[in-house]
């Protein structure tokens, strides 16, 4: 257990906020808020920055909170998707944690607390450097043990703040493919946690997502572009080295023969007129103004041979729009 700290800050009018209103006036709202509020202290006696934790690697489970708060089973079910509905917790890496924690705790006094702490540490530890007036080989023991109590700080770090942003990938598949899939979903949480859980980082998450999304949208596999199928581990894998689709050229009206005409002719000069008339066409059928890099390209001088070829591609392309041909 993590420093323990002794008292849990609560605002004077915290029953008049939305939420508290809310949960009161559901059946059984009493036993709900006293839940509540035995998940702060709890949070709080343990500390570990809101996240329910027991020691550095056993979280608190629905069935060990039942017990500790002496309550039904269902009732403290019904209470913690009650909280995670209205924000109040979040169920991450399996582990309950109270998101706003600052807000019950004065940062300042936490620090001070751990602070404390760490002094009495380094004392013990000082003393036991003293008893062992000189002995090597209980110095050598008491280094020993220092290395493995930083070894254990440090795991217990990587065990609090590495984890899972499942809510983060969920919103970048939703901005990416203007669905709602919501993070909160048990199946969505467990397919997510069970990647990361191989070894795969948020980056790869997202490079998943990129991939399908370019080679699947506008097809009859759109449909799949979704957390069961994208994260699926038969498939994660595949998709994260699958190469992404290229898009389609822009459409044109400029007819097969003027291209033709242009492939036939690969000076620089007519590679540009070309390309200057292309973007003519297309913002014409778009009603758009013509881009002005290609005005200058087509109003600038060019050799006769040129001027000859692009007049009559003009001239054919002004027939077809005027049905003369």
């Amino acid at each position: 257990m993590a420093s323990e700290i002794k008292w849990i800050k609560i605002v004077t009018d915290i029953f008049d906020d939305e939420k508290i209103l809310l949960i009161e006036s559901l059946p059984e709202a009493d036993t709900i808020i006293v839940v509540w509020f035995k998940l702060l202290t709890l949070a709080g006696k343990q500390n570990y920055g809101g996240v329910l934790m027991m020691n550095d690697r056993v979280h608190y489970t629905d069935e060990m909170l039942s017990t500790l708060f002496r309550r039904p089973l269902n009732t403290v079910r019904a209470a913690l998707q009650t909280f995670e509905q209205f924000g109040m917790i979040e169920i991450i890496n399996n582990a309950i944690t109270i998101p706003n924690w600052e807000k019950h705790q004065s940062v300042e006094s936490m620090e001070r607390v751990r602070e404390q702490a760490r002094k009495r540490v380094a004392k013990h530890r000082e003393k036991q450097k003293t008893l062992a007036n000189g002995n090597v080989t209980c110095n050598v023991t008491v280094t020993h043990s220092n290395a493995l109590d930083k070894e254990e700080e440090i795991d217990k770090e990587e065990d609090i703040y590495n984890i899972c942003p499942i809510k983060e990938i969920i919103e970048y598949l939703n901005s990416a493919t203007g669905k709602s899939y919501r993070y909160q979903s048990n199946s969505n949480k467990k397919i997510i946690q069970a990647r990361w859980n191989e070894g795969y980082k948020l980056d790869d998450f997202k490079k998943v997502i990129d991939n399908m999304v370019a080679n699947w949208t506008g097809t009859e596999w759109e449909k799949y572009l979704q957390p069961s199928t994208l994260f699926r581990e038969s498939n994660f894998d595949k998709y994260l080295n699958m190469v992404p689709r290229a898009p389609k050229p822009a459409q044109t009206n400029v007819p097969a023969w003027a291209l033709e005409e242009i492939e036939q002719d690969k000076s620089e000069e007519a590679m540009q007129r070309m390309q200057a008339l292309k973007a003519k066409m297309l913002a014409k059928e778009k009603g758009e103004p013509v881009p002005e890099w290609a005005e200058k390209v087509l109003a600038s001088k060019q050799t006769a041979e040129g001027q000859a070829k692009l007049a009559d591609i003009y001239a054919e392309l002004e027939a077809m729009e005027n049905g003369e041909t």
